[in-house]
């Protein structure tokens, strides 16, 4: 039995994805399975054992060309894979599946041309993960309930945060407090004054912090560890890979972080979860799902959601979505946390 899942969209759903993977592992343990993304995502699945081959295509640069898409299309078709499932809905991913089987190809019915695939499903209103697992529905896997994602480090990158902990004198989980601030979107973007805010209110009770995030986030990290009155502060964005990030969120005793890729590895690493919510909404399916996780939005807005991933601007110019949550309504929750850890 040979599988392929392909997946080219961003970190979270990579990873939000990888229950699927879980799932026909235990249902097929003899299963060989292959999971096609891009290259700024393969580095999440680096070691894990579920997968057979991570297939790297890159749709943004090198791989754009008719030419390299029908060579990856081709290179499916010489696998003979049994079941090829489209977890994102978009016209390219169809059309790999389509040009590529050999079997059965399995999608939702509002992926773009879903005619095309021999199997589909509702596209449900719940979390991603049980959406992601009601793919294997038709090949007889009934997974009804949320299964954490599996996410696997290697000694050296587990050695890595070993001495960053060291370095850090971080003696307790309770001490250390996460913070991802950073998302593609400003919509999704927490203010960085708020999130300051947020920094000094933890210095008053000796909380360290750890910011994390991409390459992308370095300045706004960068400037968050160096403008506040929180001497415990350490900028680690840009400075570590997404399984070494998940391994220092396992080592804190919360995750502070936006409706991004950050809360998804929370999740996987399974440290307490708060998560902020600005132009999007739970009801998009991609909150925390851990037990205790927590997140702060503000309901009974017209204006939310305003979009399904995020905006480069607020059109109404007020960010309430965001500027109406009290930081102070974070740190009590992040104070409560860390006293209930053993």
């Amino acid at each position: 039995m040979k599988f392929l899942i392909i997946q080219t969209a961003f970190p979270g759903d990579v990873i939000l994805t990888l229950p699927l993977v879980q799932a026909l592992k235990k249902q097929y343990p003899s299963s060989e399975a292959d999971f096609l993304c891009i290259p700024k995502t393969a580095g999440l699945l680096e070691g894990n054992p579920y997968i057979r081959n991570v297939i790297v295509y890159d749709k943004r640069s090198t791989d754009r060309t008719v030419s390299s898409f029908f060579k990856l299309v081709g290179r499916i078709k010489s696998e003979r894979y049994n079941y090829i499932f489209g977890v994102q809905r978009y016209l390219r991913t169809t059309l790999m599946a389509y040009l590529g089987k050999n079997g059965r190809t399995i999608s939702y019915k509002n992926s773009a041309l879903s005619f095309l695939y021999t199997d589909t499903v509702n596209y449900a209103d719940k979390h991603e993960i049980l959406r992601v697992l009601d793919l294997i529905k038709p090949i007889g896997i009934n997974a009804n309930e949320i299964i954490r994602p599996e996410l696997f480090p290697s000694e050296k990158e587990v050695r890595k945060t070993d001495e960053i902990v060291k370095g850090l004198n971080i003696k307790s989980r309770k001490e250390l407090v996460c913070i991802a601030p950073g998302s593609v979107w400003y919509t999704k973007r927490f203010p960085k004054e708020k999130f300051r805010n947020l920094i000094n209110l933890c210095s008053d009770d000796g909380f360290k912090i750890a910011l994390i995030g991409g390459d992308d986030d370095t300045e706004l990290c960068g400037d968050l560890a160096g403008n506040s009155a929180n001497n415990e502060v350490y900028n680690f964005a840009g400075k570590l890979s997404f399984l070494e990030s998940a391994e220092l969120i396992k080592r804190s005793g919360v995750l502070v972080t936006n409706d991004s890729a950050p809360l998804h590895l929370g999740y996987a690493a399974g440290t307490k979860v708060i998560a902020l919510f600005g132009s999007t909404v739970k009801g998009f399916g991609f909150y925390p799902a851990g037990k205790g996780d927590s997140v702060f939005e503000v309901n009974g807005l017209d204006c939310r959601p305003c979009t399904n991933h995020g905006k480069d601007y607020c059109k109404i110019k007020t960010l309430d979505c965001f500027n109406r949550i009290d930081e102070k309504e974070i740190y009590a929750e992040i104070k409560k946390t860390l006293s209930n850890l053993a």
